[in-house]
């Protein structure tokens, strides 16, 4: 991901480093873009993690529950598109009674949603790596 930015940043920086006419002052300036960047990116990432922390900590269930929450509505409704609608809709055609049909959720919303949650875009990762990620309902993964 620091890549990432590293190569967003040159190409966003480009026509401003581009008026530096020493190429050694031009490189020194994108290496010096570029780093400032991705450490600000570390920062952000850092304080959401102290916030996620600190949320996972408080006692109302409000506050340390959203996230559990969301993923149990998030795994109902892949359960309820994938598992109990199918079959549902196999057993009316099964006994001949006459229905319209069970409803389906809009899953693609329930997936990005999911997805995000499961932190598949790199930062459970990154909290594993860290030494903070949880390996279940309050315990500490070793």
């Amino acid at each position: 991901m620091l890549e990432l930015i590293g190569t967003l940043a040159k190409t966003a920086l480009s026509p401003l480093l581009n008026l530096i006419p020493d190429k050694n002052a031009r490189a020194a300036a994108e290496e010096a873009a570029v780093s400032q960047m991705q450490e600000g990116l570390v920062a952000i990432v850092q304080g959401q993690l102290k916030i996620n922390m600190k949320e996972a900590e408080h006692a109302s269930i409000f506050v340390a529950g959203w996230r559990p929450a969301i993923g149990w509505i998030c795994g109902a409704g892949l359960g309820w598109n994938f598992i109990i609608q199918p079959i549902f809709m196999w057993l009316i055609f099964v006994f001949g009674v006459e229905i319209e049909g069970a409803p389906r959720l809009e899953i693609a919303g329930l997936i990005t949603l999911l997805g995000g949650m499961l932190g598949l875009g790199g930062l459970r990762t990154y909290e594993k790596r860290l030494g903070v990620a949880r390996g279940g309902i309050g315990k500490k993964s070793s």
